[in-house]
């Protein structure tokens, strides 16, 4: 961590909590809230090449932050909305990416009656999806739609998300390249809409982003698609899922271990459109389902597959089992046990929420089936 980046950090840390202090009975009908939490687990994974790996990894299913979110009341359902959020590696307490002081989210907003427009570094509607996904929120070794890679949020990000009416919402989000003279990155756009009635709730998220128009040689737009459904029987959830992308690419981590676009964004959000693999599109489904067995205590289980339509073999399948006990409303621990077996061409690996910081790679990940497990706790504050 450079010294700018840990001397920011520091002004931060020392700031927010007075500032919360200071905006107990504001003027001006503003709130500031500090918010964050703390993920950590032991995690095992094992190659059926032999090779294993374990660890103290932060964040199997939430990274580890800190937050700041808060607003104003402007009055007559108006307001202004702000958040900035900051990841950590728990394990061994740096930032999670050094090159930014609000990696996970930095922007303000403007509240009206019909909905709230936003501008800065934002969540995608695909990530904010998560909790539909799958009884994992779509983040464990074990989740076969994470195992693809999830577009979580990007820069330069002006977005528009309705008032739910009668059941309905929709958002909308265009991104603007941030061009220089030897560039001509295109804007990143996402839409969704999400439906809930009584036990029910159905919708879609997606993103489409188009190559840089100087460089590219494979002319194919990265298109992320999500459709999902859900219902709710009266100890649980059923969940089921559909995926089409072509944001899976070849790294020396495995044959299908990176993406084409960034899921986190970089300065304009861009991609070079220099790679064959935008041609090669993956169908993915996944059905879950989960069962709370006290009121502390949930388990659940799911299966899903990645099918590469190239005829390549170069998907994957797979699944897992977990529990979550709560020991408090603010903590809990949770446990999974996750399998993926990889096609003859497939180099997908597991991910978390924070992804692993030391993991399986290359010839232990393509065509290899790998096992996993997690134990961790995380508290929320």
């Amino acid at each position: 961590m450079n010294s700018t980046f840990a001397r920011h950090c520091a002004i931060f840390l020392a700031a927010a909590p007075a500032a919360v202090l200071a905006q107990g009975t504001p003027a001006g009908g503003g709130a500031l809230t500090l918010y964050g939490n703390f993920d950590e687990y032991l995690g095992w994974m094992r190659s059926d090449s032999g090779a294993h790996v374990v660890g103290l990894n932060d964040g199997a299913i939430l990274r580890s932050r800190l937050g700041v979110r808060g607003g104003e009341n402007l009055g007559n359902g108006y307001g202004v909305s702000y958040n900035l959020e900051m990841g950590l590696n728990a394990d061994n307490g740096t930032a999670a990416d050094s090159g930014r002081l609000f990696d996970r989210q930095s922007w303000v907003g403007l509240v009206t009656p019909v909905g709230e427009f936003r501008a800065g570094r934002q969540n995608t509607e695909v990530f904010a999806i998560g909790g539909a996904i799958d009884y994992t929120e779509r983040t464990t070794f074990g989740s076969v739609v994470n195992t693809f890679g999830v577009p979580s949020r990007y820069n330069n990000d002006i977005s528009f998300k309705s008032a739910r009416w009668h059941g309905f919402a929709f958002a909308v989000h265009a991104a603007p390249a941030e061009n220089t003279a030897t560039t001509r990155s295109m804007p990143l756009y996402q839409a969704a809409f999400d439906y809930q009635a009584g036990p029910w709730r159905v919708g879609y998220a997606g993103l489409l982003a188009r190559p840089d128009r100087v460089t590219a040689t494979v002319p194919d737009s990265v298109k992320y698609h999500n459709v999902y459904l859900n219902y709710r029987y009266a100890r649980g959830t059923l969940y089921a899922t559909a995926v089409r992308s072509n944001n899976a690419t070849n790294s020396t981590n495995g044959l299908t271990a990176a993406s084409i676009l960034s899921n986190v964004g970089d300065r304009s959000n861009a991609f070079a459109g220099t790679d064959a693999n935008g041609h090669r599109y993956f169908n993915i489904w996944q059905l879950s389902a989960d069962y709370r067995v006290l009121p502390q205590l949930r388990v659940g289980a799911l299966y899903g597959r990645i099918h590469d339509t190239s005829g390549a073999d170069a998907g994957a399948r797979g699944g897992n089992v977990g529990a979550y006990y709560d020991l408090s409303r603010r903590t809990t621990l949770y446990g999974f046990a996750s399998r993926l077996q990889n096609g003859r061409n497939g180099g997908f690996r597991f991910l978390s929420s924070a992804g692993p910081s030391t993991n399986l790679a290359g010839a232990d990940v393509d065509g290899r089936t790998l096992t996993g497990f997690q134990l961790g706790i995380v508290h929320k504050f």
